[in-house]
């Protein structure tokens, strides 16, 4: 069965579609829950205008289908303001280096 943790470490690939900074670094993943072969995932996005709200929960689908014991994903909208205070330590250097903040 997949655990918790298998996910974090498998969201920790899934990059933001405009950024090539993964969604884990951002502070984008605000849940994850595993019932048996069944896979939550809460996510927010850096504005409420996200144009790739499609595409990223695409590819955390994707992502978390390929995992073994994962039968099906769902991927929640959650709408929780987001700030750079959201992200973890690579995240804002990941960004620095990027020019972004």
């Amino acid at each position: 069965m997949v655990s918790v943790d298998d996910v974090r470490a498998a969201l920790t690939e899934v990059t933001d579609p405009e950024l090539p900074i993964g969604i884990v670094d951002l502070g984008l993943v605000r849940s994850v829950a595993v019932d048996g072969e069944v896979v939550r995932v809460g996510i927010t996005f850096t504005s409420i205008a996200c144009p790739c709200t499609d595409v990223l929960r695409e590819d955390v689908e994707a992502r978390l289908r390929r995992l073994d014991g994962v039968a099906r994903v769902e991927v929640d909208e959650v709408f929780e303001p987001w700030s750079r205070d959201d992200m973890t330590e690579d995240g804002r250097l990941a960004l620095r280096a990027l020019g972004v903040v």
